[in-house]
C-alpha cells in the first residue's frame, strides 16, 4: 500500500490461494490499469500454470488465453499495461527460482523494536478512543513478540479488562492484570509455549527429544508446535534445534525457575531456515 501511495495508483489485492487457475490470473491481470499496483499475498500458494502465466506478464507485458479444448483450441495474446506486481511470502522457500528472481527487489521484514512498537500502539489506543497511560503502552509492547498484530491483539484485550474491571483508561495495572488473565507472561510466551518449556525441561531432563514426542507432551498437533510455538522459543534463545532433537537452553530453566544442568546450551545451534516468521517481498 506504501509502494502504491507513493506511485499515486490504486492497489488490486488478491492471494495466492484464490489464483488456483491460469485463467484466474489471467482475469485479474486483463482488468489491471496502467501503473496499477498487485499485490499477491502468500505467493508462494500459487498454482504451477499460474506462476508459469505471471512469467511472462512480468517479462513482455503479456498472457496467452487459452480458447476451446483438443486440436480446435486456439492462443489468444492479451496485451498488458505497465503495472507493478509485489510478492509476499512466509515461506520463500516454496518460491521457484524463476519466478523469486524476477523480482527487481528482494526484501526481508524484521520484528519491530519495541519503541516502534509503542508508537503502534499510542496510535491504535488512540483510534480505538481508549486513553493510554505510557507505562501500559510499553508493558504491552513488550510482550508482543516485535508483531504490530499481536501487540494490537493484545491492546484489544486489555482494553475489554479496563472496561469491564477498571475505569475504561488503560494504566499499567490494567495492562499487567490483563495479560496476566491472557497467559502472556513478561517474556511474551503464552500458555503453549510454557507447556513446551515445561514438558522439555520437567519431563525431558532438558533434552534431546523429537518433535513428535514433545508434540504429544503438550496434547498438540507437531504442525502446531513447530509452526507456533518453536519459532519465538528458538528466536529468543529458549530452545535449542539439534541433529538429536530439541534441547532446553539455560535461559529456559531460568524462566521456570529450575536449576539448569551444567551441559545446558546457552543459546540456539540451528536457525530457522527459510520457513521463518520473516515475510519476504517482491
Amino acid at each position: 500500500m506504501i509502494v502504491a501511495a507513493e506511485l499515486e495508483r490504486p492497489i488490486r489485492v488478491t492471494s495466492g490461494p484464490a489464483i488456483q487457475h491460469a485463467g484466474d490470473l489471467a482475469a485479474v491481470l486483463s482488468s489491471l490499469d496502467e501503473g496499477e499496483v498487485l499485490f499477491l499475498d502468500e505467493i508462494h500458494r500459487m498454482s504451477r500454470a499460474a506462476e508459469e502465466m505471471l512469467y511472462l506478464a512480468m517479462e513482455d507485458f503479456r498472457v496467452d488465453v487459452v480458447v476451446g479444448k483438443g486440436p480446435g483450441a486456439t492462443a489468444i495474446p492479451l496485451e498488458l499495461p505497465p503495472f507493478t506486481v509485489v510478492g509476499a511470502t512466509t515461506r520463500a522457500g516454496l518460491l521457484p527460482a524463476p519466478l523469486r528472481d524476477r523480482f527487481g527487489f528482494t526484501g526481508h521484514l524484521d520484528y519491530y523494536e519495541t519503541a516502534d512498537l509503542v508508537t503502534i500502539l499510542h496510535r491504535s489506543a488512540g483510534l480505538l478512543g481508549v486513553p493510554a497511560d505510557e507505562e501500559a503502552v510499553v508493558e504491552v509492547a513488550g510482550r508482543s513478540r516485535g508483531t504490530p498484530r499481536i501487540a494490537n491483539r493484545l491492546l484489544r484485550r486489555v482494553r475489554d479488562w479496563a472496561q469491564v474491571h477498571g475505569d475504561g483508561s488503560v494504566d499499567h495495572h490494567a495492562a499487567r492484570e490483563a495479560l496476566a488473565l491472557f497467559d502472556v507472561d513478561d517474556a511474551g510466551l503464552d500458555r503453549l509455549d510454557r507447556a513446551v518449556l515445561d514438558a522439555l525441561c520437567r519431563r525431558f531432563a532438558g533434552g534431546p527429544v523429537g518433535l513428535s514426542t514433545l508434540a504429544v507432551a503438550v496434547g498438540e498437533e507437531s504442525d502446531t508446535v513447530e509452526t507456533v510455538a518453536e519459532p519465538y522459543l528458538v528466536r529468543e534463545g529458549f530452545m535449542a534445534r539439534t541433529p538429536r532433537g530439541r534441547t532446553a537452553t539455560a535461559k529456559a530453566w531460568a524462566h521456570l525457575g529450575l536449576r539448569a544442568p551444567a551441559d545446558a546450551p546457552q543459546q540456539s545451534v540451528l536457525p530457522l531456515g527459510d520457513d521463518g516468521p520473516g515475510r519476504l517481498g517482491g
